[in-house]
């Protein structure tokens, strides 16, 4: 009689995070890290990883993407394109490197540290937190710490 194994020790990863990069470079990225970070996050969160893409670009490109498509005139580090279908998280992150890197060295953090944050940031409001309110704001702030805690497991 043969045995079957079955190992159900990782979340499965039929679907891959993209990771697209438009006039920035990013020093050291890791796809394979970011993708068991991020895929670990959705599945906690009890989603299912349907199509996710990242595009790293520049505060011009997306300065004009912002007036464009959210007919805002300001910067911002990024913008979240919601694409989800039913109990599938899928959807479009557009980062701003140059806001990622003014932001760290604002907020006196590692710029690695401001990227995963605000990567993790896009991945909550597509699961379904807001940061419209005062109240939703400390609470997204609270996930994004509790995200980036679980960094090292994903290493």
């Amino acid at each position: 009689m043969v045995q079957k194994l079955v190992l159900p020790l990782y979340p499965r990863m039929d679907k891959e995070i993209l990771y697209n990069f438009i006039d920035v470079e990013i020093p050291d990225f890791n796809p394979e890290f970011f993708s068991l970070w991020v895929n670990g996050i959705i599945v906690d969160h009890k989603v299912e990883l349907g199509e996710l893409s990242y595009v790293f670009c520049s505060d011009e490109y997306l300065l004009q993407m912002n007036k464009e498509h959210l007919n805002h005139d300001y910067y911002t580090d990024i913008i979240t394109f919601n694409y989800n279908l039913e109990f599938s998280l899928s959807g479009d992150l557009f980062i701003s490197y140059d806001r990622i890197i003014d932001n760290a060295n604002t907020l006196g953090v590692s710029i690695f540290d401001e990227l995963c944050r605000v990567m993790i940031h896009g991945v909550l409001h597509l699961i379904g937190y807001s940061d419209k309110t005062d109240k939703g704001q400390l609470e997204m702030r609270r996930l994004e710490d509790e995200c980036l805690a679980k960094r090292k497991s994903s290493t």
